[in-house]
């Protein structure tokens, strides 16, 4: 499986995620996850994947420069939306360009550096961000709505799923 294979196929976990949960459900704050909602972990990685197509576009990715956009939180059909939006981006993706990429550590003041990346790096970097947000939202869902069924290795890193299937007793 390519890079960017796998990263659809995170992206398509996401979607039935979306499409399996209602609605006040998706946008009900957890006691578990300190009043976070699902709506909102997935928002936030949803929009890492936007901010990484649109620095795709100028040459450069800031991921601290993120909307915030509380209708992809709050809304089920704009999530829905917005994971087709970044799915068609992903699928496009054919050459592994050089990129920029600005972060900044600074608490008082916006100030980046700037450190060179390159597109297949940055889509890895998406799906291991997904994958933790995942298994976060994972412990939100056993929370407020058990009735999601959720794949056994829904937020969890292949790696650790392939470690998994080692320690299984071998059926010979």
């Amino acid at each position: 499986m390519n890079i960017s294979q796998a990263s659809l196929q995170i992206l398509e976990q996401l979607s039935a995620l979306v499409r399996g949960i209602n609605e006040e459900d998706f946008k009900r704050p957890s006691d578990t996850l300190s009043k976070s909602t699902v709506g909102q972990h997935l928002r936030h990685t949803l929009e890492f994947f936007i901010c990484f197509e649109q620095g795709f576009q100028n040459g450069v990715i800031n991921y601290d420069k993120r909307a915030h956009d509380t209708l992809i939180e709050n809304d089920k059909f704009a999530a829905l939306d917005a994971i087709e939006r970044i799915s068609t981006f992903v699928k496009t993706l054919n050459a592994n360009k050089l990129l920029k990429l600005e972060v900044g550590y600074d608490l008082t003041r916006d100030e980046f550096i700037s450190i060179e990346t390159n597109t297949t790096r940055e889509l890895v970097y998406n799906i291991e961000h997904a994958v933790h947000h995942m298994a976060i939202m994972k412990i939100g869902i056993r929370e407020i709505a058990p009735y999601v069924e959720l794949p056994s290795n829904f937020g969890v890193a292949a790696s650790t799923v392939r470690f998994k299937e080692t320690l299984q007793p071998s059926h010979n």
